[in-house]
């Protein structure tokens, strides 16, 4: 029995139905459904139930949940004390930042947190929300940053720690540096910069598709470094949280999306645990304060 496929039983467990558990557990159905078949033929029996409208636990399936339940939570706890003891002198704590997580907003926080708590090192590991998210779930990072399109379901527990518009890009001798706000249909007449890990471009693509708009994307990238540049360079404009943006933006110049507006939250995402580590609790309240 692997630690993941216990998870992957809870998950279709809350949700249901092993579409929505292999969402929130950021995985494809096949690999999910594997898994599950797997830990029946160990169990010696099915575990679910499967109809149109869902998965409905077995009489063996209901058994095993309390069971499986705690002894999860326990690996959980195990691991991270394991590792906690293997760094032996410092305490260090590892976030995951999404790729599109700004620093401007965060690293104010971040400074008083090192002031309140100097022996504690700290490692920021940028990467993808699903690697990310996964590196969470084997101990390996405390701590995820995210923008999820909703707040991640157990065994995950989340903090809301700020909310962010989304603003047009441009560079800073752009017609748009003449207007107030910036119309999404302005954006059609625009070589567009698509940015690859924007956790909100299928929604964009379906506003769009609404409002009868086609935006021509003339470059795309999966890094919010290039695009910046690009924009700079005078080559397009682009769609971009409010936050990401440098604070010294030298020719870059920004306006607030309208028609319509466009925001998203930004949480601390980690492991619910019954007693949650003091330096870990202290870092989410820190980034959450205004």
């Amino acid at each position: 029995m692997e630690m993941q496929q216990i998870r992957y039983f809870l998950a279709v467990c809350d949700q249901g139905t092993i579409t929505h558990a292999a969402q929130i557990s950021y995985v494809s159905q096949p690999s999910l459904t594997q898994a599950i078949k797997k830990l029946e033929e160990e169990m010696g029996g099915a575990l679910f139930t499967r109809t149109h409208s869902g998965c409905q636990l077995t009489p063996l399936g209901r058994m095993l949940e309390p069971h499986l339940r705690k002894t999860y939570k326990d690996l959980q706890a195990t691991k991270a004390e394991a590792i906690r003891f293997a760094r032996l002198n410092t305490i260090p704590l590892r976030v995951g930042l999404m790729e599109t997580i700004g620093a401007q907003c965060l690293s104010p926080s971040l400074a008083g947190y090192q002031q309140d708590y100097p022996n504690i090192e700290m490692e920021l590991i940028v990467g993808s929300e699903a690697l990310l998210l996964q590196q969470l779930d084997s101990g390996a990072l405390d701590l995820v940053i995210s923008a999820p399109p909703q707040p991640p379901a157990l065994p995950y527990q989340s903090a809301l720690l700020y909310e962010e518009r989304y603003v047009v890009v441009f560079n800073a001798s752009h017609r748009f540096n003449q207007m107030e706000k910036v119309d999404l249909k302005d954006l059609q007449s625009e070589p567009y910069l698509d940015r690859l890990n924007c956790e909100l471009r299928e929604d964009l693509k379906v506003i769009c598709q609404r409002q009868e708009l086609n935006l021509y994307a003339a470059y795309r990238s999966n890094s919010e470094e290039w695009i910046l540049r690009m924009v700079q360079a005078g080559i397009g404009v682009a769609l971009m949280p409010e936050y990401t943006l440098p604070k010294e933006a030298g020719n870059l110049g920004h306006r607030y999306l309208c028609g319509p507006e466009i925001s998203r939250q930004v949480y601390a995402v980690y492991i619910r645990q019954t007693t949650m580590a003091p330096e870990l609790r202290a870092l989410v309240a820190k980034l959450g304060r205004p």
